[in-house]
């Protein structure tokens, strides 16, 4: 089983309580139940820590159900310092025998006024029917200059696949009250031997709509629902493998976080 980042919008929620009231931090991605968001450059020197607890009714990465039924808990730790990043994240299934642990670092940058990027590495242990494991490398770039268009680009590169999996997306948000943004999104996903070795190009386009609401003591409450439709890439995999019926997926996550 292969998936990439899970970190990059958990570890945004790093920034102060002051920071989320006034920029709207994506909770959702085509291949993870977040989304991608920058990190602010920290010119404070001071550490701060995140504990992020969550659930997805499925395992969806590249546009896939990882899971044979039921959906998956997460549980994130992460510290920043002056831009750089550690975490750990643990995922359980909910019905069935699946484990997986992640550990990265990650460095994040401004190219820009409204330019911000990240880059990183993190290690990947899979405990199921097999056991696994991976490395990934990953990078994202987003431009921020406009909050109801806000567009991105994440790269994942995998050790084990020896390939690379890249999504465009495009988020609008939009803050309907005090502290609760809401946030549709779309993405594509183009798989380059890394979920697949028998097709480059267009793998999945996923669409969705993100919530999120700032509680006091520095607590988020988020959400999201989305649906994909599989591309070419998928659907030459299930006619390999011979799958039929239909390849689209829908699921939905709530996270709570809490940042110190």
């Amino acid at each position: 089983m292969k998936k990439t980042s899970q970190c990059t919008a958990l570890i945004a929620l790093l920034m102060s309580t002051a920071a989320f009231a006034d920029e709207a931090v994506n909770i959702d991605d085509s291949h993870s139940t977040i989304a991608i968001q920058q990190l602010p450059v920290d010119d404070s020197g001071q550490v701060q820590g995140l504990i992020d607890l969550g659930w997805d009714s499925k395992y969806i990465s590249e546009g896939r159900n990882n899971l044979e039924k039921g959906g998956i808990y997460w549980a994130t730790a992460a510290v920043q310092k002056d831009n750089f990043n550690i975490y750990a994240t643990v995922g359980r299934g909910d019905s069935q025998h699946y484990t997986e642990w992640n550990f990265g670092i990650e460095y994040g940058f401004e190219l820009g006024e409204n330019l911000s990027g990240s880059v990183g590495y993190q290690r990947l242990e899979f405990y199921g029917d097999e056991r696994a494991h991976d490395n990934e490398l990953f990078s994202s770039l987003e431009y921020t200059a406009v909050d109801w268009l806000v567009p991105s680009v994440s790269y994942t590169y995998s050790t084990e696949a020896a390939g690379y999996f890249v999504e465009v997306s495009l988020h609008s948000n939009w803050e309907l009250a005090q502290g609760f943004t809401v946030s549709p999104y779309v993405t594509q996903g183009f798989d380059f031997q890394y979920a697949t070795e028998e097709h480059d190009g267009a793998n999945h386009f996923q669409f969705g709509v993100e919530a999120e609401y700032l509680l006091p003591n520095n607590l988020v409450m988020s959400g999201h629902i989305s649906h994909t439709i599989a591309q070419e890439d998928i659907k030459l995999e299930a006619r390999n493998d011979g799958v039929t019926g239909s390849l689209d997926e829908t699921y939905a996550g709530l996270h709570l976080s809490w940042n110190f």
